[in-house]
């Protein structure tokens, strides 16, 4: 099953979006966004950019977990995934980004 986006309003009235893996996962979560069009907005750059390597930075947090962001062409961080355990753990994370980003599929919880 392919992977689809859930646009949910926090409990302060803003927006965010989460990318789900076909098994349900979570595997990429936006910032918070004051307008619903800006939330959209940012799904619409992860579908642009989640095909482009050079987009993805890997990092390690203070913790030694793994984690990644992804960023547009302009640098700014689109998506955050959630800390991996392994190196392994956090590229097969990106992979998964790559397959399911790209869906058109968006579930709108608003």
């Amino acid at each position: 099953m392919a992977g689809w986006y859930e646009l949910s309003k926090s409990s302060d009235g803003q927006f965010r979006f989460v990318l789900k893996a076909g098994n349900s996962e979570t595997i990429l979560t936006s910032e918070l966004y004051q307008a619903k069009a800006s939330a959209e907005n940012g799904i619409a750059s992860v579908q642009t950019n989640c095909g482009n390597n050079d987009r993805f930075e890997k990092k390690t947090a203070a913790n030694g977990k793994f984690m990644f962001n992804l960023k547009a062409a302009n640098h700014q961080v689109i998506g955050t995934s959630q800390m991996y355990a392994s190196e392994d753990g956090r590229d097969n994370g990106i992979a998964s980004v790559k397959t399911n980003g790209t869906s058109k599929t968006i579930k709108d919880m608003t």
